[in-house]
């Protein structure tokens, strides 16, 4: 039996019977054919169960970035900030304000990754992948990746595996327009202006870690999974059913996003919540963090009760961003 809880930014999870490691795509082929339960990168948005993982868990320790024409392709095990650092040094403008995101590469379309006005898929061209069902190794165009807000076809949906991603980005020394409020401030630039790449990988990593949303050995808020909630999308009659001012942000198809964070804080939540191993980060409401010796029972156990009490205050179901490995929600 080997242990799960190090390879993930929780630090949370039994055990599996083997742990394999692949280091290239075609190692990382070979794997799969063999059918391992579980295929595990930067654990950075993965909460694992406490019983573990009965068989064999994948690693996916794959490395390199290669330019193939107008296209970066990327290896599933990339870290990705070292990625989006490579791109904002070399002038390659798309994904700077996704800096500090931890985990892998490959994990960006699953989740269809973004920040503060940035959303992977608007740079993604296709989307390697092993497919379990028919044994092939296939290329998917972004249009066939499903792709939404914090989803894809990829998410929950274990029949495809990424093996590597290629990102069309645009070559210029600065990022704009610029889409989120308090970047904006930090930077010192009015909503829809611009600033050099540097500048806005810099400011997004301020904001970050003023949420201890990077990965820092020093700063027990960063033992989390990120933001444990997503920002629930509603109906214009939904949204106006909630007391109060809630933030509105407008979807293309009519539908209003509103803040998972707003609800929870007005549900009786607040930062640093709870005096248990599992709590509320001090730092920022959405994120649940592991304080020592937690157990993924408690930390789950936390999250049903502020989903619970926000569903009790303002009819609104939230819902992990996290994937569950070995339990439901």
């Amino acid at each position: 039996m080997e242990r799960l809880a190090p390879l993930t930014t929780l630090r949370l999870g039994g055990p599996a019977d083997r742990i394999v490691e692949a280091h290239t795509e075609e190692e990382l082929v070979a794997a799969m054919r063999e059918d391992p339960a579980l295929v595990l990168a930067g654990g950075s948005n993965v909460v694992i169960a406490d019983e573990g993982v009965r068989g064999t868990v994948l690693h996916v320790l794959t490395r390199g970035v290669e330019r193939d024409g107008d296209l970066l392709v990327v290896q599933a095990g990339e870290p990705w900030d070292g990625f989006v650092a490579r791109c904002v040094e070399h002038g390659e403008q798309g994904i700077e304000c996704l800096s500090g995101i931890p985990g892998s590469t490959g994990a960006t379309p699953i989740q269809n990754v973004g920040a503060y006005g940035q959303d992977v898929s608007e740079t993604i061209a296709w989307v390697r992948v092993f497919d379990r069902e028919t044994g092939r190794v296939e290329t998917m165009p972004a249009a066939a990746c499903g792709f939404d807000y914090r989803h894809s076809v990829f998410k929950y949906h274990d029949r495809r595996v990424v093996l590597a991603v290629a990102f069309r980005l645009r070559d210029s020394p600065v990022s704009g327009p610029l889409r989120y409020a308090d970047l904006c401030r930090g930077l010192g630039v009015p909503v829809g202006g611009s600033a050099p790449l540097a500048d806005v990988r810099e400011a997004v990593l301020a904001l970050r870690r003023g949420k201890g949303m990077v990965i820092d050995p020093a700063d027990p808020d960063s033992v989390s999974a990120g933001s444990f909630f997503t920002n629930p999308i509603l109906t214009p009659e939904a949204f106006a059913a909630i007391p109060g001012d809630p933030p509105a942000f407008p979807e293309p198809d009519g539908r209003i996003k509103t803040s998972a964070a707003w609800l929870i804080q007005r549900s009786g939540f607040e930062r640093g919540h709870g005096d248990g191993r599992a709590g509320i980060s001090s730092k920022h409401t959405l994120a649940l963090v592991n304080r020592g010796g937690a157990t993924t029972a408690e930390l789950m156990a936390l999250a049903r009760e502020i989903a619970g009490a926000v569903r009790g205050a303002f009819g609104v179901d939230l819902h992990p961003e996290p994937v569950l490995v070995g339990h439901a929600w």
